[in-house]
């Protein structure tokens, strides 16, 4: 695995399906994601991760030509790593009609144009569930990823040669995608733990959650790149350690606790200062770059 020249990613990932109901500061407009894309590359952050939305409704809405324009806005003005999310499919009554080739059609549009690096795929499925709404006997979903829409995914990224982003919900994420990348032959992924408080998966931001994510990484990715993020969550408290364990992170108003005051420029900020005061530097693009440059796939143990 190539080092990452003693640096630490900054990610951000500015708006999450949540709509302004659940996170109302995120950016909804084109024009708005840009501005703040921008904004958070020159307060740190390297890489972008963006959910498109239909501007009349507020709804997400996983179109080419809308990503297109918010790549094309934001490269215009700095060098950055952007790359959008996939629509979720399974038991939420709105898109589990989805099949695997529908949920990446807009990646392999913005890919077969040469405008992606990395991509999102989810190697697993759970039930999202909500303290706030089990209180309520308000029901979740579950938000399914068959092994057929993974596998399809991989296959989009190994034909494009982009480098996966892994959200990592539960350890099981972890131990399916990693052979799956083998099996795929696909570029290196980039496993994202998947931390929380106000929802029922994976771990809470607690030590013993990154020490296992890291004992089992050690066992069947060695050596892969690996960053701390999650979902209604402040993830801060984790950076000293991701810092010292040579990982990366991920903040934005996708991954923080619902209502955040703090824009994605604060968090973004808040963040890099962290890094630092841990001993770590915050990585350029360029530096991304050279870290994710392609090396032989080797079949986890």
């Amino acid at each position: 695995m190539h080092e990452a020249l003693g640096k630490n990613w900054l990610e951000v990932a500015l708006n999450g399906p949540w709509t302004k109901k659940r996170q109302p500061g995120i950016p909804v407009s084109v024009d708005e994601i840009v501005e703040q894309g921008i904004a958070c590359v020159n307060a740190g952050a390297s890489i972008v991760h963006v959910h498109a939305y239909d501007e009349k409704s507020g709804q997400q809405k996983d179109d080419p030509e809308i990503y297109a324009k918010i790549i094309e806005g934001i490269r215009s003005k700095v060098d950055a790593i952007v790359y959008p999310t996939m629509p979720a499919a399974g038991g939420n009554g709105k898109d589990g009609g989805l099949t695997a080739k529908q949920r990446y059609a807009h990646v392999d549009a913005l890919a077969a144009k040469g405008m992606l690096e990395w991509m999102a795929i989810d190697p697993g499925s759970i039930n999202f569930a909500h303290y706030d709404d089990l209180k309520e006997d308000r029901p979740g979903f579950v938000y399914t990823n068959s092994e057929e829409d993974i596998r399809h995914g991989l296959e989009v990224a190994r034909h494009y040669s982009l480098h996966p982003s892994f959200a990592v919900y539960e350890p099981g994420f972890a131990r399916l995608g990693a052979n799956l990348r083998w099996r795929e032959s696909c570029s290196d992924p980039v496993y994202r733990f998947m931390f929380t408080r106000g929802f029922t998966f994976g771990f809470p931001p607690e030590d013993y959650g990154m020490t296992a994510y890291l004992n089992l990484i050690d066992q069947v990715a060695p050596g892969s790149n690996w960053m701390i993020a999650g979902l209604d969550v402040d993830i801060l408290p984790l950076v000293t350690r991701a810092v010292m364990e040579r990982g990366h992170v991920r903040v934005g108003l996708e991954d923080a606790p619902f209502g955040c005051e703090q824009s994605n420029v604060e968090l973004v900020e808040a963040a890099a200062k962290h890094i630092e005061s841990a001993g770590g530097a915050v990585a350029t693009t360029a530096e991304v770059r050279i870290a994710t440059a392609p090396e032989t796939v080797e079949s986890p143990s």
